[in-house]
């Protein structure tokens, strides 16, 4: 038992390590992207599907992985598999400063003429969950 106790223990001091541990060099460097911007603006309604990047930035896939993977390591979207697709949103930054920032960042990719133009693309090609949940429940009820 006392293993398990000190093994928990473990988990915590790592968990809040990370959690509340803030690098404000990497942080800054994936702000510091335009593609790693562009990703952020169109995460910025929400969750969004990794196939969806590629085909509203007009890039590959290799590229998109390589810049969601710096956001993951900033702390800054979150990663959600369902089934063999991955999810990813926004993870605002708990650091209060860095919070502003990013904010303000946001803020500031509002007006931008592509990241509308990206938005804008998004849109058009990408399915609302809403809309998966309807074609989802449509299909069983064909089915049954």
């Amino acid at each position: 038992m006392r293993a398990k106790q000190l093994c928990q223990a473990i988990i915590v001091i790592c968990y809040n390590f990370f959690v509340t541990s803030f690098d404000s060099e990497t942080f800054f460097a994936a702000l510091a992207d335009r593609t790693r911007l562009r990703l952020l603006n169109l995460m910025r309604d929400g969750e969004v599907c990794v196939c969806f990047f590629a085909e509203a930035l007009g890039t590959n896939n290799p590229k998109i992985s390589r810049h969601l993977s710096y956001l993951k390591r900033a702390n800054l979207v979150a990663g959600r598999r369902d089934g063999k697709w991955m999810h990813y949103s926004i993870n605002e930054p708990k650091d209060t400063g860095a919070k502003e920032v990013f904010s303000a960042t946001m803020k500031m990719l509002e007006n931008d003429p592509e990241m509308k133009a990206d938005r804008e693309t998004l849109a058009s090609n990408c399915c609302m969950p809403m809309e998966l949940a309807q074609i989802g429940r449509s299909k069983k009820s064909q089915s049954t």
